[in-house]
């Protein structure tokens, strides 16, 4: 058993004609709460969430509408016990496929097995 998440963003008309970087970059950008939560789907166990998450690299593969891209976030840890906010900056790559026709980006975030519980 493992994870994977996915989310469908949707490529407002004002961006259709970007490149696919730029079309990449402004999607994390302007649905920058919801890349949160869908970034912070892997991480509840721990119970953190992600914020702050920016555009780093991309790379496109030979069919030009699907690639990969990573992005840095900020993985906040709350401990109200403690009081504790502790914030550790990471990164992540993720899959990423351009549906022209239905407007739409598929974000596939990576795949992660589940872990077994540690023996004592």
């Amino acid at each position: 058993m493992g994870m994977q998440e996915s989310w469908i963003f949707h490529i407002k008309e004002s961006n259709k004609d970007l490149s696919k970087e730029a079309l990449v970059r402004e999607i994390i950008n302007q649905d920058n709460k919801d890349f949160g939560i869908f970034l912070s789907y892997y991480f509840r166990k721990e119970g953190a969430v992600v914020e702050n998450v920016k555009f780093k690299e991309l790379h496109l593969d030979k069919h030009l509408t699907q690639g990969k891209v990573k992005v840095n976030f900020n993985l906040i840890h709350y401990n109200a016990c403690l009081n504790i906010h502790e914030q550790a900056p990471e990164e992540m790559e993720l899959e990423f496929n351009i549906d022209k026709a239905e407007k739409t980006i598929l974000i596939t975030g990576p795949y992660w097995p589940e872990r077994e519980m540690d023996e004592l």
